[in-house]
C-alpha cells in the first residue's frame, strides 16, 4: 500500500486507475480536437537552439536548484516537520516549498523524457522528504499549522498554503502523465487534492488563496486521475474569485489579489502579472471542462485586450515594480519594464490552453515570442544563474553576480539565487516539458508548432527535423514514417513571416501567407517537406500611445527581438545617445543586425538646475555601423547597458 493510499477509496481509485493514460504532457483538455503531443514523443538534438536549452538544464539546472535549497534550509523545513520539532525560526518565505514541487515537476518531466537513474534517485528522495511531513488528512506545510507555527489558513492573503499545495499537485500530474498513478508523488497529490475539497468545498470553509495556482492544479490533477471532484472544485474557486473577500495589505490592493472583480466580469487582465495569468490557466481549464462558452468568451477576450494593450514586443507582461503587476492600457514603459520570468512562464501556460481550445495560429505566435525573448532570456548558458525581472532597457551597469542570494529582483545581471526564487524553478519546469509545446495532433493532421532540430514521434508520423532555426529560416521535415492512407503535415508560418515558400520532394515550390501551411497527402518514408521562412532585420514600430519609446523603433530579426549592448559600442558612445537612421534598412550580421546609426553630443539643458532647455541636441554627430544582438543573450558577456526601442535620427531633427 502506498503513502495515504488508506484514505481514499479502493473502489473509486481502480476504477480512475483504468483510465488514466500516459499522455506525457501538461495539459489534456476532457474535450478536444487537438492535443499537445508527448515530452517522450519529441526528442530535441543538443545542437539545436531548445535542445541545448534542455540538456543544459537537466545536466546542471536541478542540482543547482536543488543546492540551493538545501543550502538555505529550505528542503529542511520539511524534515523538521517530519520529525515533529517545534519550529523557532523557520528558513525561507512562506511559499518557499513551492520551489521544491516545482523542481519536483521539472524531474518528472525530465524523467519522462530521458529516464536517468541518477536523476530518478534524487527525485525520489526528495519526494520521500515531502511526503514524510504531510498531515495524515492531506494538508502539506511547512510555515502554517505545526508547532511553533500559525495556525492553518490563518492568512488567507499571503500564506500561500493552497498556492504551495497547487504546485504540487502540478508536480503529481507530471508524473501521472508519464509513469501512472501508483507512485509516491501522486498518493502524496491526492490526499492534497482530498483535503482541499473537504476543507474549501461548497459546504464547508468559503475561501480562496491570494495567489491563485490551486485552480489550474486542481482542474488538471482532476483530468490526470479521472476525479471530477478535483474539477468541480477549480471552479468553485474561480467562482469565488472577485468578491472581496481576502483581506487587503498595505499598498496591496484587491485587484493585486485577484479578487476585485469576478473572473467572468473582467474586461482585460490586471493586478499581479503571475497571479492574473495563473488565475486565468485555471478559469480557462474550467471553463472548457464545464462547457461553460460564456466563461471561456470572456477570458479569450481579456487575453486579446491584454495581447493589444498590455503586453511587451518580447512578449514579457507587467509593468510596475510596486506590485509587479501590469498597468494601464499602453502603460508599456521600456525602462521600468518587469516582465518577470515567472509571467513569461505563465503566458505560455495561457496561450497553450487558448490554442488547445481554439486551434487558432496566434496564440502558438504568441507562445513562440515569449518562449525566445523571455524564457530563454532568463538562464545563463550554464543554467545556474537567471533574470528575474526582463526590461528593455538597462540604464545603469549591473553590479556583478555573486555567490549569495541576491535580494532584489532587478539589477541587470542573473543571479545564481533570489531571496523570491520562483523564476529559477519555473524556468526549469518549463524546458524539461517544452517537447510537449512544440506540436499538436488533430485527427489526422500533426501540426509543427515550434521549430527545433530533433525528431518527432506522433499522430502515426516519424518526423526528421533539420534547422538551424532562429538562426536561419530553413525547415527541413523528412518523413521516416507516416500513417496509411492520407494524412495532413502542417507546418505554422509566422506573422511576421511575409514571402514565405514551401517545398515538397517532387514539387514546385509554393509562396504560403503566414498563418497555417497543410500538406495533405498519402507521405511515404524519405518524402520531405521544405518549409522557407524570411528571417532578414525588420523595423518594428511602437504603437503610438506607448509615451515611453515614442519616436524610437526597434529590430527584429525571424523571432527574436533583437537588442543593443554598451559593449557593441564605439568608444565615447552611450546608450543614451544612440540614433538609428531609419532610411537604410538593418542589414543581417551573424545571428543579429547591424544599421547605420550616430552617436549624438548632448548640450546641457540651459538651466542650472533641471533638465530641461529650448534644445534637446547640440554639437557634432558621429556615424558608425550599430550592432544589434539577439535579447536573450544580454548581458552575457558581461555586464552591460542596453536598450530594445532605439530613438531615430527622423525623431532628432524634430526635436530641433
Amino acid at each position: 500500500m502506498t503513502l495515504h493510499e488508506s484514505r481514499i477509496d479502493t473502489d473509486a481509485a481502480a476504477s480512475r486507475h483504468a483510465h488514466v493514460n500516459l499522455l506525457g504532457t501538461p495539459v489534456e483538455p476532457l474535450a478536444s480536437e487537438r492535443r499537445g503531443v508527448s515530452v517522450a514523443d519529441v526528442s530535441l538534438s543538443a545542437s539545436g537552439f531548445w535542445g541545448q536549452r534542455q540538456a543544459v538544464n537537466a545536466a546542471a539546472t536541478f542540482e543547482h536548484c536543488a543546492a540551493w535549497m538545501e543550502k538555505l534550509g529550505w528542503i529542511e523545513n520539511f524534515d523538521r516537520i517530519a520529525r515533529g520539532e517545534p519550529t523557532v525560526d523557520r528558513p525561507g518565505w512562506a511559499f518557499s516549498d513551492s520551489e521544491l514541487y516545482k523542481l519536483l515537476e521539472g524531474m518528472a518531466w525530465e524523467l519522462g523524457r530521458q529516464y536517468d537513474p541518477l536523476l530518478a534517485d534524487r527525485f525520489a528522495g526528495l519526494v520521500s522528504r515531502v511526503g514524510a511531513a504531510q498531515d495524515p488528512d492531506g494538508y502539506l506545510d511547512t510555515a502554517f499549522g505545526h508547532d511553533g507555527l500559525p495556525d492553518r489558513y490563518s492568512d488567507l492573503s499571503m500564506g500561500h498554503e493552497l498556492y504551495n499545495m497547487g504546485h504540487l499537485l502540478q508536480a503529481a500530474v507530471a508524473r501521472v502523465r508519464t509513469v501512472g498513478i501508483d507512485d509516491e508523488l501522486v498518493s502524496i497529490g491526492q490526499g492534497v487534492a482530498d483535503h482541499i475539497c473537504t476543507e474549501f468545498g461548497a459546504d464547508a470553509r468559503d475561501g480562496i488563496c491570494g495567489h491563485p495556482e490551486v485552480e489550474v492544479a486542481l482542474a488538471e490533477f482532476g483530468r490526470a486521475v479521472n476525479e471530477p471532484r478535483y474539477v468541480a472544485q477549480a471552479a468553485l474557486f474561480v467562482a469565488r474569485r472577485g468578491h472581496g473577500s481576502l483581506p487587503v495589505r498595505p499598498l496591496l490592493s484587491a485587484e493585486y489579489f485577484q479578487d476585485d472583480v469576478p473572473v467572468r466580469d473582467a474586461t482585460v487582465l490586471r493586478g499581479h502579472a503571475v497571479r492574473a495569468l495563473y488565475l486565468t490557466a485555471g478559469a480557462i481549464d474550467v471553463a472548457i471542462d464545464t462547457n461553460d462558452s460564456q466563461l471561456f468568451a470572456a477570458l479569450e477576450s481579456q487575453w486579446l485586450r491584454t495581447l493589444e494593450r498590455r503586453t511587451y514586443l518580447t512578449g514579457g507582461m507587467g509593468s510596475r515594480h510596486e506590485d509587479e503587476g501590469f498597468g494601464d492600457d499602453y502603460e508599456l514603459p521600456d525602462d521600468r519594464a518587469y516582465c518577470e520570468t515567472c509571467a513569461g512562464v505563465a503566458s505560455v501556460m495561457v496561450a497553450w490552453r487558448l490554442y488547445l481550445a481554439t486551434g487558432k495560429v496566434e496564440y502558438v505566435d504568441v507562445i513562440e515570442r515569449t518562449l525566445f525573448n523571455v524564457v530563454a532570456t532568463s538562464p545563463a548558458a550554464d543554467g545556474t544563474a537567471f533574470f528575474y525581472a526582463n526590461p528593455l532597457q538597462q540604464r545603469v551597469l549591473g553590479e556583478s553576480a555573486h555567490d549569495g542570494v541576491n535580494m532584489r529582483a532587478e539589477g541587470g545581471v542573473r543571479a545564481p539565487w533570489f531571496d523570491v526564487s520562483c523564476c529559477p524553478t519555473n524556468v526549469a519546469r518549463t524546458l524539461a516539458s517544452l517537447g510537449a509545446y512544440s506540436a499538436s495532433v488533430e485527427g489526422d493532421t500533426l501540426a509543427l508548432l515550434q521549430y527545433s532540430e530533433g525528431r518527432v514521434s506522433a499522430g502515426g508520423f516519424v518526423l526528421d527535423v533539420a534547422t538551424r532555426y532562429p538562426d536561419d529560416g530553413v525547415v527541413t521535415v523528412t518523413i521516416e514514417a507516416a500513417p496509411e492512407g492520407e494524412a495532413t503535415l502542417r507546418l505554422r508560418v509566422p506573422s511576421w513571416a511575409a514571402g514565405a515558400r514551401i517545398a515538397r520532394s517532387g514539387a514546385s515550390v509554393e509562396a504560403v501567407e503566414p498563418g497555417w501551411a497543410d500538406v495533405r497527402s498519402v507521405f511515404a518514408p524519405g518524402d520531405v517537406v521544405t518549409l522557407h521562412l524570411p528571417i532578414e532585420p525588420r523595423l518594428t514600430w511602437p504603437d503610438p500611445r506607448i509615451d515611453a519609446v515614442r519616436g524610437s523603433v526597434a529590430v527584429e530579426r525571424g523571432p527574436l527581438v533583437l537588442c543593443v549592448e554598451s559593449t557593441d559600442l564605439p568608444a565615447g558612445a552611450a546608450i543614451d545617445t544612440v540614433r538609428l537612421d531609419v532610411s537604410r534598412l538593418p542589414e543581417a550580421h551573424g545571428d543579429g543586425a547591424q544599421a547605420a546609426a550616430v552617436a549624438r553630443t548632448f548640450a546641457d539643458s540651459g538651466s542650472a538646475i533641471l533638465p530641461y532647455g529650448r534644445r534637446g541636441a547640440n554639437g557634432g554627430s558621429t556615424p558608425f555601423q550599430l550592432l544589434f544582438v539577439p535579447y536573450h543573450r544580454w548581458a552575457e558577456r558581461a555586464p552591460s547597458t542596453m536598450r530594445v526601442f532605439i530613438p531615430t535620427t527622423e525623431g532628432d531633427r524634430r526635436a530641433l
